[in-house]
């Protein structure tokens, strides 16, 4: 084996910084503190620090271009003028109020915003919604969609790419920079001509990308990533061939220019000759996702391909067993030899929370069982260094490694026998209503004798400034447990005598004493461990700190009924109990990996179950149950589909199913295209959905014009991710079109979320509009 070194490479890192810096400088511009030369030095701190990082944990490729203010996806879309008319841009540099216009939605002019980026700088339209956003892959991070129309016309609009490859190697780092890649790019948009293929637009595309990448030659760069995750995909024969016509493209505009074909959340499984025929000088695997194409890939791949080994778990936050990887790696490296390889994440680093040594009052047991983004950084290293000059160089580490692993796999903090047996007495009748949904149906409407079109909210109000900080002083200690909940309780009240006024139908409680709708529980449940700086990106400033669901699951005690019975004391109309759902909470955690996913979902459902059962028992007569993110679990290969959707389902009427038929069940969605899995929203057989469709402007609902869904459902009309405040007439047109898909009987009117990351000076005014659209449908 070679003694020299071998390359160790991040596919990105963590933009938040490890206090959450961008957090807190993109809200001080939003907001009018703070200008643009402000935000863009603080964005240039944290990518500095990003570098310095990195090469100070033995990082060698390093990246640039993997830092955003906002989506790296919607950079890409202002990198290459995909700019929609509404926005206002027409050529040349694309404003930084444009930028945020896409991402947040624009007020007008005439009405008092909130939305500071109105006000700093020009060149978009007044008005404009932001663009629809969705799940990237099946992470919890989420992209801006981009926006295609026939005769579609690109341009270098954006030389942020070059810019920061500049930066970094004025600071003595030379990276690779980073590009989302072309083909990937197209599949991830959308168009509102139906008769539009996104692919069809690759040849006005290519040019923009191969300016861009010489421009970066001229620089000094030698290798580029590429990202084209769409090669974990089920990919048609038009895909395939426009891969490799980019790329073939790409090898003859640019010669000398290496290029990273980086893949990552899958195995390459029927598109791997695809991707080894591409003229690319390395290709990055995914080999904690797909271990099993490893073999495959280093006999198939030609010698000079170098390839991007991602054995290091971007995803998930536990420390990785090195022996074993090495185990797995010596052959690979010796070989093919240490200059046709690299050790890498997975993926990019986005997905985990940056330091794991922040987290002072984490149980030590746990926290070293654990590696975030600065830890598996170290991981890499160590594995480049055993896999160049053998393990006896760093057997301090791997040994300690070693240790990790056997004391986890054995800690009685994992493994509650009384749970396991709980499972195992599950019967499939615990899974399943008594009546069905019609009979059912017409139960409730005796109960409760609501309106046509019956209005309510998916269940948080604006956790305020004051919420927020009341909550930190009961956290610090400041503020006792009899003043916390005192205060709660006028939050509580005062909220819900607002929704009476304004003449809401079904009413919420508001989840004051909630931080997270997925925290909330975990933190009263057994098998679940918290962090105080373990924070992700979700999408721009919007960050969330995943709970590690570390061993078995059960609820001690009830979690919801004492602030139900209290919301309910103070009104006559219905408040719903507001639970999040297991498959939600599963997916929004970082989930052990030592037992099967589906055996840990099964264990929170019947925690949910108990409680469900406690609400019902103490007169709770609607429970949503908010299944946000159960299609963001959905395998990327159809193949897998049916398992797990045959689980998840499972696992939602295991918690659901135990109540009366004139008990009302709710659940929530978010970004869901529903139109491939609406048989198994189906079978969830909820009494009534409510998904987000306003940002789609109601295309969500297409499937529901050739099925027919039996159940109610409230297609999101009022868009909460934007400050904007929506009128009337935009949202009875919007109602409009659901009634083209859906009977007047089934429409519930509803935001399309959660209400809690936005301001009552928003609220108001929406939520008033709202009923006023309710009324007119009637």
């Amino acid at each position: 084996m070679s003694v020299s070194s071998l390359p160790v490479a991040t596919l990105g890192t963590p933009r938040i910084g490890p206090r959450r810096e961008l957090k807190i400088a993109l809200e001080s511009y939003w907001s009018g503190k703070s200008d643009e030369s402000a935000l863009h030095e603080a964005a240039a701190g944290s990518r500095a620090a990003n570098w310095a990082r990195q090469k100070s944990l033995g990082v060698t490729v390093i990246p640039s271009n993997d830092f955003t203010l906002y989506d790296h996806v919607l950079d890409t879309s202002v990198m290459v003028g995909a700019i929609p008319d509404i926005y206002g841009w027409k050529s040349g540099p694309v404003p930084l109020a444009t930028y945020f216009a896409m991402a947040r939605g624009a007020q007008g002019e005439d009405h008092d915003s909130s939305c500071a980026h109105g006000h700093h700088g020009d060149g978009h339209a007044h008005g404009a919604p932001a663009q629809e956003m969705t799940k990237w892959f099946d992470t919890n991070y989420h992209y801006m969609v981009p926006e295609f129309t026939s005769g579609q016309r690109f341009e270098l609009s954006s030389l942020k790419a070059v810019d920061e490859y500049r930066e970094a190697r004025a600071l003595g780092y030379q990276t690779r920079p980073v590009l989302l890649g072309p083909v990937t790019y197209l599949k991830l948009g959308k168009s509102k001509d139906a008769n539009l293929d996104p692919l069809s637009l690759l040849s006005g595309l290519l040019p923009v990308y191969i300016d861009l990448l010489k421009r970066l030659a001229a620089e000094g760069a030698a290798w580029v990533q590429l990202d084209e995750p769409c090669l974990v995909l089920d990919l048609d024969d038009a895909t395939r061939k426009a891969l490799r016509v980019t790329y073939e493209q790409l090898a003859s505009a640019l010669p000398k220019l290496k290029i990273m074909l980086a893949t990552y959340f899958g195995g390459l499984g029927d598109n791997l000759d695809t991707a080894l025929s591409l003229p690319v000088a390395g290709l990055h695997l995914d080999l904690v996702r797909a271990p099993e194409q490893l073999d495959t890939v280093a006999a198939k791949a030609r010698q000079d391909l170098v390839l991007s080994l991602g054995v290091i778990d971007g995803r998930n936050i536990w420390r990785a067993n090195l022996p074993a990887l090495l185990d797995r790696l010596e052959s690979v490296v010796a070989k093919r030899g240490t200059d046709c390889v690299q050790i890498a994440p997975s993926c990019s680093l986005l997905h985990v929370p940056i330091d794991v040594a922040l987290e002072a009052d984490l149980d030590a047991e746990l926290k070293s069982w654990l590696a975030f983004s600065v830890q598996k950084m170290g991981e890499l290293a160590t594995l480049g260094e055993a896999l160049a000059r053998g393990r006896a160089s760093v057997a301090d580490a791997v040994d300690a490694s070693a240790k990790a692993a056997a004391a986890r796999k054995m800690s009685p903090k994992v493994h509650d026998a009384k749970v396991l047996a709980r499972i195992a007495a599950v019967t499939s009748d615990m899974a399943r209503r008594k009546r069905v949904f019609a009979d059912r149906a017409k139960l409730q409407r005796e109960r409760f004798g609501l309106p046509s079109f019956p209005t309510t909210t998916i269940g948080s109000f604006p956790q305020t400034a004051e919420v927020r900080k009341a909550r930190s002083a009961h956290a610090k200690g400041a503020l006792s447990d009899a003043d916390y909940e005192t205060f709660l309780r006028e939050e509580t009240a005062r909220t819900i005598r607002w929704q009476e006024d304004i003449g809401l139908d079904v009413l919420v409680h508001g989840e004051f004493e909630r931080n997270d709708m997925v925290q909330y529980f975990g933190e009263q449940l057994s098998g679940f461990a918290f962090t105080r700086y373990g924070w992700v990106q979700s999408y721009g400033s919007r960050c969330v700190r995943p709970p590690i669901l570390f061993g078995d699951v059960s609820r001690p005690k009830p979690m919801t009924v004492g602030w139900w019975k209290y919301a309910q004391s103070l009104t006559s109309k219905p408040m719903k109990g507001m639970l999040t759902g297991p498959v939600t909470i599963l997916n929004w955690s970082f989930v052990r990996d030592d037992v099967p996913r589906s055996l840990a979902c099964r264990q929170i459902a019947l925690a949910i179950r108990d409680e469900v059962a406690d609400l019902e028992a103490a007169g709770a007569s609607m429970i949503q149950i908010d299944e946000a993110a159960l299609r963001e679990g959905l395998p990327l290969r159809q193949s897998e589909w049916k398992t797990y959707l045959d689980w998840a389902v499972e696992c939602f009427r295991l918690c659901a199913s135990g109540v009366a038929d004139a008990t009302q069940v709710h659940t929530h969605m978010c970004y869901s295209e529903f139109n491939d899995i609406i048989d198994a929203i189906a079978t969830m057989d909820a009494d009534v959905i409510s998904i987000e469709t306003s940002r789609s402007k109601m295309e969500l609902l297409d499937a529901f014009k050739t099925y027919k869904y039996p159940n109610e459902i409230g297609p999101g009309v009022y868009d909460i991710h934007s400050p904007r405040v929506p009128a009337v007439d935009e949202m009875t047109g919007l109602l409009k079109l659901a009634r083209q898909r859906l009977s007047d009987r089934q429409i519930w009117i509803n935001p399309d979320c959660g209400l809690k990351t936005r301001k009552w000076e928003e609220v108001r005014p929406a939520l008033v509009n709202m009923v006023e659209a309710a009324r007119l449908m009637r």
